[in-house]
């Protein structure tokens, strides 16, 4: 796995899932590349406030032996902002690749899913580096999977709908709706949903020991936090 320490070897960069929270829920792949990785990047200013340190934390006990770095990735709209925190973010992990070390970046549920990852790993894989995108268990099927309910079935479609956009066209559509990141617009997603007389069920911190479920449009919270999903049943 590691690539080798001399003046003409890189490293390579590691797009890792781990899941949407309970530490179980690690691959063994993921465990792996994390323990023979030479540098760990979590998303956060620190690395202890980083919910996807916390968690690993709990699966890989080495993982503070590791070199650890924090890529903050700010939660923001603005076109500039984001462009240049994501070329720092590029920067940093460049650093080490230059080293010849290995870097497993840790993100949330799976790396090709909303994920702010992929903006550092475009960057890594344009700059001419080796990369690799490691699966992890995406939120939406853990919280179906909490809640021992299907997804889909038989000719139903499954939609995938970042919830913070318009999301009214996306209600429309038929078969089963997965409502991602609504975070502070969720009082208009409630709204919207209780206009439509929809049926939905919400988690809120999948997985974490303070996830609460809210199985009803009425008992969504307005104030939920980030890392809520909600599910939309077709009636």
């Amino acid at each position: 796995m590691h690539v080798a320490k001399d003046d003409k070897m890189t490293g390579k960069l590691f797009g890792l899932g781990i899941g949407p929270g309970d530490p179980e829920l690690l691959t063994l792949k993921a465990v792996r590349i994390i323990q023979e990785s030479d540098v760990i990047a979590v998303p956060g200013k620190v690395k202890e406030e980083s919910v996807a340190y916390q968690i690993t934390k709990q699966a890989v006990k080495e993982l503070d032996e590791k070199e650890i770095i924090a890529v903050h990735m700010p939660m923001t709209k603005d076109h500039e902002k984001l462009e240049a925190s994501h070329n720092e973010g590029a920067d940093q992990v460049e650093k080490y690749l230059k080293e010849g070390k290995n870097v497993a970046f840790l993100t949330l549920g799976d790396p090709t899913v909303y994920s702010t990852y992929l903006y550092i790993h475009k960057r890594i894989q344009d700059r001419g580096y080796e990369v690799e995108i490691v699966s992890g268990i995406t939120s939406f099927c853990a919280v179906a999977a909490r809640l021992n309910m299907g997804l889909v079935e038989k000719a139903e479609p499954l939609h995938v709908i970042p919830a913070s956009y318009q999301i009214e066209d996306a209600l429309q559509l038929p078969g089963t709706k997965v409502l991602m990141k609504a975070g502070k617009k969720m009082a208009r997603v409630k709204e919207e949903l209780r206009n439509r007389n929809e049926s939905a069920v919400m988690i809120e911190n999948c997985g974490m020991e303070n996830e609460k479920i809210y199985r009803s449009v009425e008992e969504i919270p307005e104030d939920a936090g980030y890392y809520s999903l909600i599910i939309v049943k077709e009636n």
